[in-house]
């Protein structure tokens, strides 16, 4: 149970994480690209749409045949997972909580101690959940760290986080 963190206080519904399956998560992202990376908004809709048009006409015009390079793209991907360091955007987990109206800070309570974030930085939270393919453990700063979403703390981010109350 070292590994759960709960979002409270000043929820409709308060909610339960577990890092540890984030790994499963298609939001997932490596901590290096999310950082170096130009982030666009995406409609995933249209975005969605787009895609299904171009595999449908692919499939109208070559059939639905599997390209050989699947299976290497399969081990390239289990290689990446078992390498990388992983985090997801933390921007879901509160609007899924439904903070109420009055809200206006997250406590982030960590290792004994409290920080206070306004809602909108803490929206723009990156949370860290793996690194160099193993998930973070208790003892070495897990089970997540914090980045602030501009990647300022990139190099010391806020670490042993246990919980995240909305006051």
């Amino acid at each position: 149970m070292e590994s759960i963190v709960f979002i409270n206080g000043k929820v409709k519904y308060p909610i339960t994480i577990d890092p540890g399956v984030w790994i499963f998560d298609d939001r997932k992202v490596e901590i290096d690209t999310y950082f170096s990376a130009e982030r666009v908004q995406i409609n995933e809709l249209e975005d969605y749409t787009k895609k299904a048009s171009r595999h449908w006409q692919k499939e109208i015009q070559e059939g639905a045949i599997l390209p050989p390079t699947i299976k290497t793209e399969r081990k390239f991907e289990k290689q990446r997972l078992l390498e990388g360091s992983f985090g997801i955007p933390f921007e879901p987990f509160i609007k899924n909580a439904e903070p109420d109206d009055d809200a206006t800070e997250v406590i982030v309570s960590t290792d004994g101690k409290e920080v206070a974030f306004p809602l909108e930085d803490a929206l723009k939270f990156f949370i860290g959940f793996s690194k160099d393919g193993q998930p973070l453990k208790v003892s070495e700063g897990g089970p997540m760290e914090i980045y602030f979403g501009d990647g300022s703390n990139i190099d010391n981010p806020i670490r042993h986080v246990t919980s995240f109350t909305v006051k």
